[in-house]
């Protein structure tokens, strides 16, 4: 989890904080020592964590401040400062006719990857998306490209026998017209070279991009910094997307060091899965490592897997309350599509430290297997209305008939009827969750929706 031992630091010392009947040296002392640690684990610059340290203990001692004003003060100085080093929230918008991002990076930074996460993430909102492949010089990139877009349904104008990034471009612009978002994947070095610093200049007089961003991993820590610096110098660079921030604990240093250089940072990507890049909000991320939940960054997540004209289906049959089997299984895949509950629970404000069952998204995977198995060996009229399977007559040889015919047992076909009626009991009742399965109500949704101002819920599928 990114930054998980940062964040349980972080609760702790605010519950330590706020807990106190007095904070005396002793006290402010041991919580300063653990969030210096805790940070320089990070990979938050040093000299970045004295100066935090040196201003809590100036309040803590200052003698002028009430002691109940104090524990609040101190809570919402920790709370400023470390906003202030993960910088300011600048959105990536796409405000003109044509968007034309160009996305730039050293090798193993994960750009290509990054293009096609981004592609789905702008598709699934509405937009027409192209990904365009330069990147002339590694000799999978664009196999690599290719296949990310045949996978997830996006269009990729990719020239296999073209050597020159530039003669690529120039084959293709006429085409590109046709889409509001280009999605340009460019070439990497191992170094920021001369040769490298030529090709991109010279490819964005010629594209003339509506941004220029950087990609790169967050476990290079504080290297971050010099190399974003090295970009913005060379290339102009107008943000930053952060990568790999699922597998470092020593993300800190990236973000921070990003902030340092005033370089924005607009996504970080979290996983390995095509729906694992978000927003980066930097109140939102500091709101989950203090266990207060995300709920925005969730309602991002579950829309970038629904998409909007499956949301509103979704919505109007759950308005309804009718669902079909076929309505739960899709639901469940939906979950495990955002990496389970495990990696979503920290969205949701009050789970952050609840306990999953170990390999939880696997047997949930394997399920959904089967499930689909079963729908398979189903009538439509079973799919639809699966009451008819409890019926005391003809319920048993049906379930035995789809069992044979799915290669199933019987208790898988029983497990997802009780998904079902799960499911079903949930959207008549708008009660409950059940953390194993997943499930969320009608009613927990439509609470966290107002929250942010939201007329219209969008909902797990």
């Amino acid at each position: 989890m990114m930054l998980e031992r940062l964040g349980e630091v972080l609760k702790k010392a605010t519950d330590k904080i706020a807990n106190a009947i007095f904070l005396d040296k002793n006290l402010v002392d041991t919580i300063v020592r653990d969030l210096q640690r805790a940070l320089i684990e990070a990979d938050v610059n040093v000299l970045l964590v004295k100066q935090i340290s040196e201003k809590i203990k100036k309040a803590a001692l200052d003698e002028r401040i009430k002691e109940i004003d104090k524990k609040e003060h101190i809570i919402k100085l920790l709370h400023d400062e470390l906003l202030n080093i993960l910088g300011e929230h600048k959105q990536l918008k796409l405000e003109t006719k044509q968007n034309k991002i160009m996305l730039l990076g050293l090798y193993g930074a994960g750009k290509t990857t990054t293009i096609a996460k981004l592609g789905n993430y702008f598709a699934k909102r509405g937009n027409r998306v192209a990904l365009v492949g330069l990147d002339v010089h590694r000799p999978a990139a664009k196999e690599q490209l290719l296949q990310l877009a045949q996978r997830n349904k996006l269009t990729a104008f990719v020239d296999m026998e073209e050597t020159n990034a530039l003669k690529t471009w120039k084959k293709f612009k006429p085409e590109l017209k046709n889409y509001n978002l280009v999605l340009i994947d460019t070439a990497g070095r191992h170094n920021l070279d001369e040769e490298l610093v030529k090709e991109i200049k010279s490819l964005g007089k010629e594209i003339e991009p509506t941004e220029t961003i950087l990609v790169m991993p967050a476990d290079i820590g504080q290297a971050a910094k010099q190399q974003a610096q090295d970009f913005q110098k060379a290339l102009n660079i107008s943000g930053v997307i952060i990568t790999r921030m699922d597998s470092t604990a020593k993300a800190g240093g990236a973000l921070t060091a990003c902030a340092e250089t005033k370089a924005p940072v607009y996504f970080i990507a979290t996983g390995e899965k095509i729906n694992d890049i978000e927003e980066f909000n930097p109140t939102a991320f500091l709101s989950r490592l203090l266990g207060m939940g995300d709920l925005q960054t969730l309602i991002e997540k579950i829309h970038s897997i629904t998409g909007e004209k499956e949301a509103e289906e979704m919505q109007k049959k759950l308005e309804e309350g009718k669902i079909s089997l076929e309505d739960v299984v899709e639901q469940v895949k939906s979950m495990n599509s955002m990496g389970g509950f495990d990696k979503i629970k920290s969205m949701i404000p009050g789970l952050g430290n609840a306990k999953i069952p170990e390999n939880l998204l696997e047997s949930q995977e394997q399920k959904v297997a089967k499930w689909e198995h079963i729908l398979k060996s189903m009538t439509k009229e079973e799919r639809e209305n699966p009451d008819i399977l409890e019926d005391k007559k003809t319920g048993t040889s049906r379930i035995n008939r789809i069992s044979a015919g799915a290669g199933v047992n019987n208790s898988d076909i029983k497990a997802l009827l009780k998904q079902y009626k799960m499911l079903s009991e949930m959207i008549k009742s708008g009660q409950g969750m059940d953390l194993e399965e997943g499930g969320m109500s009608q009613k927990q949704l439509q609470k966290m929706m107002k929250k942010f101002g939201k007329k219209k819920m969008m909902k797990f599928r």
